[in-house]
């Protein structure tokens, strides 16, 4: 019993430790969370990043744009809608303004353009070729269950799409095929976070 510490010893090791730490690690304390409200700014209002970063000094800037490039790449999403679509051009357009390798940042995008290119034309085909098989599938399985139940012969209209059970397994479909492209996307996203 002897070992465990009060809330008060915990607090002032912890206070020491902040004291201990270089003032490095103070300005990425401060500045990173900075980057990331900033960064979030930009994708709200659509403006650049190139005008809010111009209020910190040059030594503060690395750690804002450090946090700023972390919201912007967790930002790059596959294009399920128009918000995301829009979402994503934001964070590409921002990415390449903080990045130096410009021509590595392009690469990147050009294999995440062709992802979300993908997903858009041959995704939204399997999406729907899916769609019909399990609903198929489905209002088989629900009219033989009824012919067994009910007896043959009985036209009992059901609104198959609605049930639950149609779409908790839609919704497993949908999981598994963005998947694919997920496991792509984050790989590219993992490649522009090692690009200086």
């Amino acid at each position: 019993m002897a070992d465990i510490k009060s809330f008060r010893e915990i607090a002032m090791e912890k206070i020491a430790a902040i004291e201990e730490a270089s003032e490095e690690e103070q300005l990425k304390w401060k500045y990173i969370p900075e980057g990331e409200k900033l960064a979030a700014v930009c994708l709200d209002n659509g403006k650049e990043i190139k005008s809010g970063i111009e209020k910190y000094d040059e030594k503060l800037r690395p750690f804002v744009l450090q946090g700023a490039e972390k919201v912007f790449i967790s930002n790059i999403n596959l294009p399920k809608n128009d918000i995301l679509k829009e979402n994503n051009e934001k964070a590409m357009n921002n990415l390449l303004f903080i990045k130096k390798d410009k021509k590595a940042v392009t690469d990147v995008f050009d294999k995440i353009k062709y992802i979300f290119e993908h997903y858009n034309t041959q995704g939204k085909q399997q999406k729907e070729q899916s769609y019909e098989l399990l609903k198929n599938d489905f209002q088989n399985k629900v009219e033989q269950a009824l012919a067994q139940k009910v007896g043959a012969g009985n036209n009992i209209e059901l609104n198959i799409e609605s049930l639950p059970q149609f779409q908790e397994e839609w919704s497993k479909v949908l999981v598994q095929i963005d998947s694919q492209y997920t496991n792509y996307l984050n790989e590219y996203k993992q490649n522009l976070k090692e690009i200086k």
